[in-house]
């Protein structure tokens, strides 16, 4: 009976846990924080197994974005800093590391919402509408959240990341 309760949630895992891990990973900041949301995820599934009729990864994916911006709102309380990177100590070859981690801590700054918003969206490249529908919110409050998360965004890698190559003519010039 047991074994019953639990069928297809190894095949589940095994065919679509490296995809979930990876989105774990970005909306927690970290391998390991990563590694414990989506563990957290697979908690709450495995008590609702055998419930979910239709798509259990929508379900999970829906749980980990939720999850996600509850551990957000308890950092609020308690501060988490991400490792700081250094500009100058990076060497050749490192630049698309220092970019991504850039980029990371960047959107740790974000609120919760703006952040799930641009994950789900660049990350996951769902459509406005699909982010809408898996929060619970409007095609607008999406856009909107999406286009001050990318304003904000901007504005917190630009004193921190600005090579040469990507900077205009006249920031060089400065």
């Amino acid at each position: 009976m047991r074994q019953q309760r639990f069928d297809g949630l190894d095949v589940f895992v095994a065919e679509r846990g490296d995809a979930l891990l990876a989105t774990a990973v970005f909306l927690a900041g970290s391998r390991v924080a990563g590694e414990d949301l989506l563990q957290a995820g697979l908690e709450r599934l495995m008590r609702k197994w055998h419930r979910i009729r239709g798509d259990p990864e929508g379900y999970l994916r829906r749980m980990l974005y939720h999850l996600a911006i509850d551990q957000w709102r308890g950092r609020r309380r308690r501060q988490e800093v991400l490792m700081e990177v250094d500009p100058g100590s990076r060497s050749d070859g490192t630049d698309e590391l220092h970019l991504r981690q850039v980029l990371i801590q960047a959107l740790a700054a974000l609120p919760p919402r703006q952040r799930v918003v641009l994950v789900l969206r660049y990350w996951e490249e769902l459509s406005e509408a699909e982010i809408a529908d898996t929060l619970g919110c409007s095609a607008g409050t999406v856009k909107s959240s999406a286009s001050r998360g990318l304003a904000r965004l901007r504005e917190l890698t630009a004193t921190t990341w600005a090579p040469e190559e990507l900077m205009s003519k006249s920031e060089r010039r400065t």
